[in-house]
């Protein structure tokens, strides 16, 4: 009763047949004679490819290291080459052998030699072209993808490898999902992500080199362009292999509604992210404040703004932030700054001259506007110096803020030695009383400690 439930299913005797073909290949390769022979000498070809890759990796390394001046495309092909010495040495090896048996005695016996190097060709030309996909991970897996193709092609088995990989399906009434439509969907996607990277590549440098659209514009732009690509290079790959786009429609609808739910804050950051693009308040090159932080914006990115301060620090602050706290753009409208510093000197110095000298001192200065000349007031009298506040104007805050108000300082500095100005610091005298009013002995009141002179 049990085996007639697995007979019907068709996957039992797909198997079963599979392994059957697997197992007569097997024994009929191992069988005493030719074939044999041939499989052996392929083994041992790997092996000798094998330990010439690592004699000669070794001393392709070292020559490398001599090359220090060449251009780094040439040292980058030089890797690439050497990490795949040993494909190159197999497939020298195997076709030398091929040729040579080829002419020594009958092609039948040196057919399956034929074959390892039309393989090992194969495989070596794969290999260099999956250098062609610089994301590691998918690299690996286009790399795996068509070294099984090709193989099973070259073997001549390609078409009952899809048979049986097809017939591994679920089926509910039209609906017919098998390993080899997934295979082929992942296939399928995988060349349309790298088509879609491609042109978001290069269409997003042009945009990047055009100086008609705002830089805010041009990250929006190649941001959407991306989006859009990458998009319908997914449901074109879907679609491509046969699956159904309706259903997917409306899961994809309620699946959106309950990400909506959970992920607020991502959500929030995309659509700030949008906005700042739009509304142009801030764009990459802006120097900006924002708390404590000071710096310049690197990349505007759909959940972040790279910001990157003067001792290299690189904060990632999300764009919900920027958009609902207090933001300083020192260059948004213009790149007009007007700075401030303080100082004092002592009661003792004209206070007209100390203004003089300092807005000398300040116009001096590197980096300090002339259009628009420094100006200096007295802002009150302390307990110890006259206060005054110097006012000037720079035009390029990218280069640094802090830098510019040191030199400042340091001018001030120079010039009020150099013309006799003092600047006072507090001073304080402490008188002891003692008892009787005479000076230098006394108790302190409220304690028992003896002060000097006791």
């Amino acid at each position: 009763m049990d085996e007639d439930i697995l007979d019907a299913f068709p996957l039992r005797e797909e198997i079963a047949l599979a392994t059957g073909q697997l197992v007569a290949f097997a024994t009929d390769l191992l069988r005493p004679g030719w074939k044999l022979w041939q499989i052996l000498i392929v083994l041992a070809l790997l092996l000798a490819a094998w330990l010439l890759r690592r004699w000669a990796g070794e001393r392709m390394t070292q020559w490398m290291r001599t090359q220090a001046g060449r251009p780094k495309w040439q040292l980058r092909w030089l890797v690439i080459v050497r990490n795949r010495l040993g494909l190159v040495c197999f497939a020298a090896l195997v076709w030398m052998t091929f040729l040579i048996m080829r002419e020594i005695t009958w092609p039948s016996r040196s057919y399956l030699i034929g074959l390892a190097a039309t393989i090992g060709t194969a495989w070596m030309v794969v290999s260099f072209v999956a250098r062609l996909v610089r994301n590691p991970f998918l690299r690996k897996i286009v790399n795996w993808s068509l070294w099984v193709y090709v193989t099973l092609f070259y073997l001549g088995i390609l078409d009952e490898t899809k048979a049986f990989l097809d017939s591994l399906a679920i089926e509910f009434g039209d609906f017919h999902l098998s390993v080899l439509g997934l295979i082929t969907a992942a296939v399928v996607i995988g060349l349309l992500f790298m088509l879609a990277r491609f042109l978001a590549k290069a269409t997003g440098s042009r945009i990047s080199r055009n100086e008609d659209i705002s830089p805010s514009m041009r990250v929006l732009v190649v941001k959407l362009l991306q989006i859009v690509l990458y998009a319908g290079a997914f449901f074109l790959g879907l679609k491509w292999v046969g699956f159904d786009l309706t259903g997917l429609a409306v899961l994809s609808g309620a699946i959106g509604v309950g990400l909506g739910f959970g992920l607020q804050k991502v959500v929030s950051n995309l659509v700030s992210g949008v906005i700042i693009l739009l509304d142009k308040s801030i764009k990459p090159g802006d120097v900006i404040t924002i708390g404590d932080t000071f710096g310049w914006i690197n990349a505007l990115t759909a959940r972040y703004v790279s910001i990157t301060t003067r001792d290299g620090r690189e904060y990632l602050v999300p764009n919900e932030d920027l958009i609902t706290g207090l933001v300083v753009n020192w260059s948004h409208s213009n790149s007009l700054v007007r700075l401030d510093i303080f100082f004092g000197t002592s009661y003792t110095d004209d206070p007209h001259e100390v203004r003089r000298i300092a807005v000398a001192a300040a116009s001096g200065t590197e980096r300090v506007l002339t259009t628009k000349p420094p100006v200096c007031h007295i802002v009150g009298f302390g307990e110890s110096s006259v206060d005054y506040i110097l006012r000037f104007w720079i035009t390029n805050p990218t280069e640094g803020l802090t830098n510019i108000r040191g030199n400042v300082y340091l001018a001030l500095w120079d010039a009020f030695r150099e013309n006799g100005i003092s600047i006072p610091f507090p001073q304080r005298e402490v008188r002891v009383l003692g008892d009787g009013g005479s000076e230098g002995v006394g108790r302190r009141p409220g304690t028992g400690m003896s002060m000097p002179g006791d």
